[in-house]
């Protein structure tokens, strides 16, 4: 009876993935008191907001690159123009590219992210309360919602394994299959009711930065201008990039530089 034992552990996975996504769902919307009416997001905010402090270096480069003051390179380097910097923004990345004006893309957006005015931006959005501090990452509905998903992997895994035993179950096996769809039937409904009422779901920002983030999106939607290309990628990422020499740059930004 061996798989008894993982259809326990299957239950004890899924019940309590569940749990952690409806307390996190409870605590979202019993904090969810601010509106964010009266701030209008910078597109620096919009970036944070949208894809933390990564997205903040890729908006920087990208915005310095179409005002022809960087060049990022489809080989995936990047190269001072302009060496100053007109925030504190560009000026992170150009010091993150070094003194000798030309650096791989990825250590650069990994520098530039994790810099004192990246902090400063972020610690300004959740004294505002459109930022999710990040004492409670791990509480949020996002997390619970890949915990949940996880969950799902894990049961449908344990259920396999189980009809998988060589040893006699001492149950038909279609029966085994059954007792183990119940846990993963849990996730999934629990999955189904977070896409209807907690979606878009948020590793950074707030119920109130969502909704701010929405009304950005709508009016980048509406209009064709550097701006609003420049609030897509705050919000969607370097995906809503038009250029394919772009694009190009950052599809070398995740892999190694030779030696």
């Amino acid at each position: 009876m061996f798989w008894v034992l993982l259809l326990l552990l299957a239950w004890a996975v899924a019940g309590t993935a569940c749990t952690r996504l409806c307390l996190a769902a409870v605590r979202t919307a019993a904090v969810d008191t601010g509106t964010g009416h009266g701030h209008d997001l910078t597109l620096y905010e919009a970036a944070f907001l949208s894809g933390g402090p990564a997205r903040v270096a890729d908006l920087t480069l990208v915005s310095m690159a179409r005002q022809r003051r960087l060049l990022l390179a489809h080989t995936g380097w990047a190269t001072v123009v302009d060496p100053r910097g007109r925030d504190d923004m560009e000026r992170s990345v150009i010091g993150a590219i070094g003194p000798e004006g030309q650096s791989r893309i990825a250590p650069v957006r990994s520098a530039a992210a994790d810099t004192d005015a990246v902090r400063s931006l972020g610690e300004g959005l959740v004294r505002a309360g459109l930022a999710v501090p990040d004492a409670a990452a791990r509480t949020t509905v996002a997390s619970g919602v890949r915990q949940v998903r996880a969950a799902a992997v894990a049961v449908l895994g344990l259920g396999v394994v189980a009809l998988t035993l060589p040893a006699p179950t001492g149950m038909p096996r279609d029966l085994v299959a059954v007792w183990f769809a119940l846990p993963l039937t849990l996730t999934l409904s629990c999955l189904a009711i977070a896409r209807v009422e907690a979606h878009p779901y948020s590793r950074w920002a707030s119920p109130a930065g969502l909704r701010l983030l929405g009304t950005l999106n709508r009016r980048a939607n509406r209009a064709a201008d550097d701006h609003s290309l420049l609030a897509s990628v705050a919000v969607r990422g370097i995906r809503a990039i038009g250029e394919p020499e772009l694009r190009a740059a950052f599809a070398h930004r995740d892999q190694l530089p030779r030696e």
